[in-house]
């Protein structure tokens, strides 16, 4: 899936209308990071230069002009094509691919190498507007003594918080890879499994699809291992592996042209010996569904994250009082002992998509809706999680959303 130019040419010119006469944008899409003496980590560019041209390659330049009459102008610079470095360091696009992809003139695109020489036009005469979360921060030296420098991260994260449809169908394609990732590790819930078995699956299934780079480092919990939200280092067989009764806890998230999902689902292996066990296993099972119900339903422009956030913990507690593990009048921070993390979270480029943590949801908002419960005194916990769309008066899927038993296998 790649989105036609006309795309990216809307959002700089949503940009531009959004700056004064007489600025200059500056966004990068930055360098690679070094592995090792002469190997690098797989490249991702910074999301605001990709947001505003679709472009992946390294050491990107935009400039992004309002002169003081009005006129506007977009300056890409860019590695040119070179036989002997592409030798060996791989293949470089041609301007003429760069501006059909960009939708920016052939004749407004440079070499890289003379982005100090054309900068210089810029340094007097000019507000400069800069990303002050920019990853390529040595792009910004040259302007570091300049006294009318502003942030235009804010202005940047307004727009990416509101998903075209492009966007929306790209979030709702990586939820379809990684679901479909899903289904092929099924066969492999069973007693002795361990998480780098399951994991290394998830990583092949994904990367066949196309999604090279996960949205996130991706997580597989055996039993207790579910404690630890972030266990992103899958233990072998040597480690833990799962037992009859146990939980296995995944949450995993593809990429689609740059798009992020953000799935959790929660395994079942076997039925617990323990009867207690299994009551409690259920119930917990219970309730999490109860929260996804309520929480899709309570979705909608106006609300925000901690409305919602305040709502399941309301649902929560009350339940935790008729289980014992709670008595009536408990506080907020007596439930943040069971319901650790926040409900959910904005969804797009990145996996934790920029956005203003205080403000009410609008339509065009993509979510990633999560609650989870974990209960230490059982030896259980664990989040069932998927990705929303919110819609003029509610919310939409664009994750599969089963809550069927699906969401729970069972291996005997």
């Amino acid at each position: 899936m790649i989105f036609n130019s006309e795309v990216y040419k809307l959002r700089r010119e949503q940009l531009i209308n959004r700056i004064p006469e007489g600025s200059a944008v500056f966004l990068f899409a930055g360098k690679g990071r070094a592995m090792s003496q002469d190997t690098d980590y797989r490249f991702l560019p910074d999301r605001n230069f990709f947001y505003m041209t679709g472009l992946s390659y390294e050491e990107g330049k935009l400039i992004l002009v309002k002169e003081s009459d009005g006129e506007v102008r977009a300056e890409l610079y860019a590695l040119k094509p070179d036989d002997l470095v592409e030798r060996w360091h791989g293949k470089r696009m041609p301007f003429d691919t760069v501006a059909s992809l960009s939708g920016i003139d052939v004749n407004d695109i440079h070499d890289v190498h003379d982005f100090d020489e054309y900068v210089y036009k810029y340094l007097t005469g000019y507000k400069l507007l800069v990303d002050g979360t920019s990853i390529a921060e040595e792009s910004l030296k040259f302007i570091a003594d300049h006294d009318t420098v502003e942030d235009i991260g804010p202005v940047l994260t307004s727009m990416r918080m509101v998903k075209s449809k492009e966007e929306t169908d790209a979030i709702a394609e990586a939820a379809v890879i990684t679901e479909e990732s899903l289904e092929q590790i099924k066969p492999l819930v069973r007693e002795g499994v361990s998480e780098l078995e399951i994991y290394t699956r998830l990583e092949y299934e994904m990367a066949k699809r196309g999604s090279l780079i996960p949205a996130f480092a991706t997580i597989v919990s055996i039993g207790t291992n579910a404690f630890y939200l972030h266990h992103s280092e899958p233990e072998d067989s040597n480690g833990v592996t799962a037992k009859k009764g146990d939980i296995i806890q995944i949450d995993v998230g593809a990429r689609c042209n740059g798009y992020c999902a953000d799935i959790s689902r929660v395994y079942f292996v076997g039925d617990c010996d323990d009867e207690a066990a299994a009551v409690r296993r259920q119930k917990l099972l219970n309730l999490i569904r109860t929260l996804r119900k309520e929480a899709f339903a309570f979705i909608k422009p106006g609300e925000s994250i901690d409305t919602l956030n305040s709502l399941m913990r309301k649902i929560t507690g009350d339940t935790l009082v008729e289980w014992g593990l709670l008595e009536e009048g408990y506080t907020e921070e007596e439930v943040k002992r069971y319901y650790w993390h926040n409900t959910g979270h904005h969804l797009g480029l990145d996996v934790h998509d920029i956005s203003e943590r205080g403000k009410s949801w609008e339509e065009g908002n993509c979510l990633a809706i999560e609650p989870g419960v974990y209960i230490k005194e059982w030896g259980i916990g664990f989040r069932i999680e998927d990705d929303v769309y919110v819609t003029r008066d509610g919310c939409r899927l664009l994750s599969s959303g089963t809550d069927s038993d699906e969401s729970v296998i069972v291996r005997s």
